[in-house]
């Protein structure tokens, strides 16, 4: 590993963005802030990870099974065929649903399709499930607890949250050392589910396989990819169209956020891997 002079944080000062904000941390308490960390910014499909954690500690409570059958909270169901569809395979992104409607266009466990669509279906299933909804149970059961206090879902469980640096380097921590979950139930969340299935990784093409966790993506050896050429194949995270992304690489005990108020671009596929290289690389 390449030792980085000065702050690795540095590069967000040039990024061709508005407003940045990043941050990092180690599992010995070590870390950087750069930008505006308290600032609230939108994060997309970052959302992701944080729904999906939320849904881990409603199975724990025995509130919702991963193997079991969906039964759709809607009636009549949107399309008979999800009846066949597991929790598992939605949270993993190979249930065979589409991007963004609630209509099967593949079998389950054939192919790696990113679905938002998936995700709302899980937001619907967890209501169903507990009663709350899906803003309510996160807030109880993640949020609050983590004292991530400007997070906040707004809306779809795919894409709606909002949330600042600081708390999601909370989120971070929890991630690198579980106290919400057990952590058996994070490694198997953050571990290839279906590890062969290949598909298109949005902004990046088509990866055989395509590792995804549950509701966390996982680095594998694709490339190109967001995070680096340093990143260890079990990072896992997840990235957002509004120009977010966040990352944890257990292998070196290092996680990054960083957040802006520009969508996903050619920008960013170019400026995330050196910030997380440049993270990885710092002394």
């Amino acid at each position: 590993m390449t030792t980085t002079e000065g702050d690795p944080l540095e590069a967000i000062d040039h990024w061709p963005v508005p407003t940045a904000a990043a941050g990092w941390i180690d599992r010995g308490g070590r870390g950087g802030r750069r930008g505006p960390t308290d600032a609230v910014f939108e994060l997309a499909s970052v959302t992701k990870p944080l729904v999906a954690y939320a849904v881990l500690v409603a199975v724990e409570e025995g509130s919702l099974a991963l193997d079991a059958p969906v039964t759709q909270p809607t009636q009549p169901p949107t399309d008979p065929d999800l009846a066949e569809v597991t929790l598992r395979q939605l949270l993993s992104h190979a249930s065979g649903l589409n991007t963004d409607a609630r209509s099967m266009i593949a079998e389950p466990q054939t192919r790696r399709i990113y679905s938002n669509a998936g995700f709302e279906l899980i937001g619907d299933l967890l209501e169903q499930a507990t009663g709350f909804t899906i803003a309510a149970y996160l807030h109880e059961a993640v949020l609050a607890p983590l004292e991530m206090r400007s997070t906040e879902l707004r809306g779809s469980p795919a894409h709606r949250a909002v949330s600042t640096v600081e708390d999601l380097l909370r989120f971070c921590s929890e991630l690198m050392a579980p106290t919400l979950l057990d952590s058996t139930t994070l490694a198997a969340a953050t571990t290839p589910v279906f590890a062969d299935l290949g598909g298109v990784l949005p902004g990046f093409g088509r990866h055989d396989p395509n590792p995804w966790g549950l509701g966390f993506e996982i680095r594998g050896e694709k490339s190109p990819h967001w995070t680096g050429s340093a990143n260890a194949p079990a990072t896992f995270g997840h990235f957002g169209r509004a120009g977010t992304m966040l990352w944890v690489d257990p292998v070196a005990g290092r996680a990054v956020v960083a957040l802006t108020d520009r969508d996903f671009g050619r920008w960013a596929a170019e400026a995330w891997p050196a910030l997380s290289n440049a993270v990885l690389g710092a002394a």
